[in-house]
Parts: structure tokens; C-alpha cells; sequence
């Protein structure tokens, strides 16, 4: 059962960290127009040009990362409680992000109607599924 979610968790980090990197090598995919893609995937106000490519670098690594730890938390055998510690750090992360999404504060800062749209459908319940899966991941490893 263990694997099941890890390997669920795994497909949707690498499939961020897929996007993540294109846009880190310059690639505005899935959408042609940079100043569309970066209302549509940041969403900040008045927002021209995507971030940054060292930041989009930067989140296709940690995504990636954050992937195979999803992974070694499925091996009940590995890690001990560094690896355990870790998978909350990941969680913890995840379900703030997922929440944040979801708050007042958050759809004032990011205001882009495609980007609110694509939030309250698919970043924060992906992030929130992501952070609960941690959690899942850790206590099948303890029990």
C-alpha cells in the first residue's frame, strides 16, 4: 500500500519537476506566451515575464527531490528517523502551501484570474494531497 502512494506522489512531483525545468531552460510550454504562462502558473499581480530561470531550476530539483523521498519512505527498512523527520519537513511544507491557497491573504497577492482558477483546482489540492501523502507515507512506516 505504501508503494501505491509513494509512486502516486512520485508521478505528480516529476511531472512538476518536468514543467520546472523546461521553464527553467527557457521553454514556455504548455502555454506560447511567456507573460500568459506566468499569469497562468505565478499569478502575481501585474505580472510580465516568468521568474527567474535559476528559481524554476530551483523548484524543478526540490520537486524532483521531494519525489524520491516520497519513494524511500516507502522502503520501511531505510532512513530510520532522519528519513521520518524528513517526510514531515515535506509534508509540512506541502500542506502549508496547500492551505495558503486557499486563504484571503493569498488570492490578494496572487490576483491573475487563470492563475486563482488553476489554484483553487489544481496547485493547493495537489499540494494538500502531496503533504497528506507524507504524513500517510510515515505513519505505514510506523506502524
Amino acid at each position: 500500500m505504501n508503494m501505491l502512494f509513494a509512486s502516486f506522489m512520485f508521478i505528480g512531483l516529476f511531472a512538476v519537476s518536468i514543467a520546472h525545468l523546461m521553464w527553467a531552460f527557457g521553454r514556455t510550454w504548455p502555454i506560447r506566451d511567456e507573460k500568459l504562462l506566468a499569469q497562468t502558473v505565478v499569478g502575481f499581480k501585474d505580472i510580465e515575464r516568468m521568474p527567474p530561470r535559476l528559481a524554476s531550476l530551483a523548484v524543478a530539483v526540490a520537486t524532483f527531490t521531494a519525489g524520491c523521498f516520497a519513494l524511500a519512505l516507502a522502503d520501511h527498512d531505510s532512513g530510520g528517523w532522519q528519513l521520518n523527520l524528513a517526510g514531515l519537513l515535506f509534508a509540512a511544507v506541502f500542506l502549508a502551501r496547500g492551505i495558503i491557497g486557499y486563504t484571503p491573504w493569498w488570492a490578494a497577492l496572487t490576483p491573475e484570474p487563470n492563475f486563482r482558477l488553476n489554484d483553487r483546482r489544481v496547485y493547493s489540492p495537489l499540494c494538500l494531497f502531496l503533504g497528506i501523502g507524507f504524513l500517510i507515507l510515515i505513519y505505514l512506516r510506523l506502524t
